[in-house]
């Protein structure tokens, strides 16, 4: 039989494997369109592989179809008619051993996941999808990570009951509450991008469940396919394509993108569709025949293998084009390699523009997984091999800020550390003038932030390091103001910037570091902390309108750092430098002066010559106050930071 080996003869890791079953068509899974409808898995093991199709997602199978080997391990069947919304899953014949699966190509599934969908992707569009266009990429990027069921399920958010965590949500014009909040709100933060935990089909929770349920969703069992608990209908397998569509289409119409959290590097159970389909290859094995587990999740994928990189790099690809995603954030990216990092920014690039779509990730694993032999991981350690249009979470900036992220006792320079001057001005530049264990291309490279969905909240990890007592929901005074600082710290370095949502309005999880799977009310955004705490949502607002105006720190060239001058401590906590404001290409005068004041005690600084304008200061963003000709220092207020720029 064309195609056909027994396991004996299958050496993954080995070059006459994937020599001769590369398959670098883009074709596989179940493409419907007019008239026709092809079914084509690559399966090389296999002796025998059976369609099944069903009426609906219980039902038992009501026609079954052999397909046929082709070359490299591809086997197809087609069919001269439209089988839009057939359920489908197969039964392969491995060693020996039939295994039912379905489909991991599948772009559509039924509840749950365990049966797979043909669908007509042209029908899913909602109405003007087709023209629906991403606003235009400013020159600064400001993401926000944001869960969708976060997002709207507190009643407050004003969102109507029956659209609560879902999709459609993000549809609700105006929520006519007394204060803005969800979309409302976010096009009033300024914010550039939205980064969405993850929203393709995942395994941990019940879709015909309750509401109750929660999780964050790093648990892939569908790649293609959108997260049914989410969708208004969880058993009509369109509805799910459709809603996730007009969330991203509100998302462009209100002049914001998107990026998705994607997570290629372990799925939600060993037993996948990967597995059962060709066992063994999609994972990576210990010496003794054990699975790895850099991921902590009980598997790794096997990255830097033919067919797994055309497969992530494929799904990335298809995201782009048919939800029309503006970027891409990778779990664990250490447990993937550089060519296919690399790679994927290359098609992304070759497709859509250079740099039009975001691509970054966490540059780390839980714990060693073997490569495969000539293949480099994509850690932070190697951040030189990656193109510099690949972007890693700095989680040196982060501690430096607040302090260790795995030992809550641990502070940071805002928050009680010590003797961490020296590395605050090497953060500034995006590490690029040294200082870490790293040397990024350009600054680019760097997503500079201090919190996000996993470990503590900013909030709560400042209580946790300034109050014993640790009453996460208790206004604190001085927790508010090394909030500010440590924000103001972290917007005023190069490379870009990253935040949680809630962050800007003090956002607690009640000192919960792990709350993948914690209930609703526990991760839901708070919408009334908007109100408490307008005075730090004004503050982060400033933040972020004074950032896009200053091309000093939004420089992201590889010799961006050279614009960073005189850096100076000037005392325990408190540091100072200069930056070069010039537009590229001017050369009319432009600099900034900022201080970094952590400190207990206020502070005068010597200004440099000139007449100076404060843009921002412990208490105001994005301010505009001169400083008297005369005045030769500036007080900067204990525990806080200042920024000036030259006038003339």
């Amino acid at each position: 039989m064309k195609g056909k080996i027994t396991f004996s003869d299958a050496d993954f890791a080995g070059r006459e494997f994937e020599e001769k079953f590369r398959y670098d068509g883009k074709d596989l899974g179940a493409v419907c369109k007019g008239g026709k409808t092809v079914f084509k898995v690559w399966s090389p093991l296999a002796q025998k592989i059976k369609l099944r199709l069903y009426r609906d997602n219980d039902s038992e199978a009501w026609r079954e179809e052999e397909l046929l080997p082709g070359e490299k391990g591809v086997w197809e069947i087609a069919f001269q008619e439209n089988m839009h919304g057939v359920y489908y899953d197969y039964l392969v014949r491995v060693g020996g051993k039939e295994n039912s699966t379905a489909d991991p190509y599948a772009v559509d599934c039924g509840c749950n996941g365990s049966r797979s969908i043909v669908v007509d992707l042209g029908l899913t569009d909602p109405p003007g999808f087709e023209s629906d266009t991403a606003p235009e990429l400013q020159e600064e990027q400001i993401i926000y990570e944001l869960h969708i069921k976060d997002f709207s399920y507190d009643v407050q958010s004003g969102v109507p009951g029956e659209y609560r965590g879902k999709y459609k949500a993000f549809t609700v014009k105006g929520t006519n509450g007394s204060y803005p909040t969800c979309m409302e709100y976010l096009k009033s933060l300024g914010i550039t991008h939205v980064h969405l935990l993850p929203f393709f089909d995942y395994g941990s929770v019940d879709e015909a469940g309750d509401e109750g349920q929660y999780n964050w969703g790093y648990d892939p069992l569908n790649f293609n396919v959108p997260e049914g608990s989410y969708a208004t209908d969880v058993e009509d397998g369109t509805v799910r394509i459709r809603e996730c569509k007009e969330m991203i289409q509100a998302f462009h119409e209100n002049g914001i993108r998107v990026v998705m959290d994607v997570v290629y590097n372990h799925t939600y159970r060993k037993d996948s569709w990967f597995q059962r389909m060709v066992p063994g290859y999609y994972y990576r094995h210990q010496e003794d025949g054990s699975l790895s587990n850099g991921s902590a999740c009980g598997n790794d994928i096997a990255a830097g293998r033919a067919m797994v990189d055309n497969y992530i790099a494929d799904s990335v690809m298809y995201w782009a084009r048919e939800y029309h995603l503006d970027g891409f954030r990778f779990d664990l990216m250490g447990l993937l390699t550089v060519d296919l990092m690399n790679r994927i920014r290359s098609e992304l690039d070759e497709e859509f523009g250079k740099g039009e779509k975001l691509l970054y990730g966490e540059p780390w694993r839980a714990d060693y997984s073997p490569m495969e032999i000539g293949k480099t991981a994509a850690l932070k350690s190697n951040i030189a091999y990656l193109d510099d249009g690949v972007g890693i979470f700095c989680d040196d900036t982060r501690d430096l800020i607040k302090g260790h992220v795995f030992y809550e006792e641990e502070p940071g320079i805002v928050n009680g550390g010590r003797g961490l001057e020296s590395l605050l001005l090497h953060a500034v530049t995006g590490w690029r003038d040294g200082g870490a264990d790293f040397e990024p291309k350009s600054c680019a490279q760097i997503i500079n932030y201090v919190s996000a969905h996993d470990n503590f909240t900013l909030w709560d990890k400042l209580v946790m390091t300034m109050h014993a007592e640790q009453e996460f929901t208790e206004r604190y005074e001085d927790v508010l103001t090394a909030n500010k600082l440590a924000a103001f710290i972290y917007f005023t370095c190069q490379g870009r910037i990253f935040l949680q949502a809630g962050e800007e309005f003090a956002r607690t999880k009640a000192g919960e570091g792990n709350s993948y799977c914690s209930s609703p009310e526990v991760n839901m955004l708070h919408w009334d902390r908007t109100v408490e705490y307008k005075e730090l949502v004004d503050y982060y607002r400033g933040l972020i309108r004074l950032r896009k105006k200053l091309p000093g720190l939004c420089d992201k060239s590889s010799l961006a750092a050279g614009r960073i001058t005189d850096r100076r401590v000037h005392r325990d906590g408190v540091v100072s430098f200069q930056v070069d404001n010039r537009p590229s290409g001017s050369k009319v005068g432009d600099d900034l002066f900022l201080i970094y004041n952590t400190d207990s005690d206020n502070c005068a600084i010597e200004l440099p010559q000139g007449t100076w304008v404060i843009l921002a200061d412990g208490r105001e963003a994005d301010c505009h106050r001169a400083v008297a000709e005369k005045e030769k220092s500036i007080l900067v207020e204990a525990h806080s930071g200042m920024l000036l720029r030259r006038q003339g």
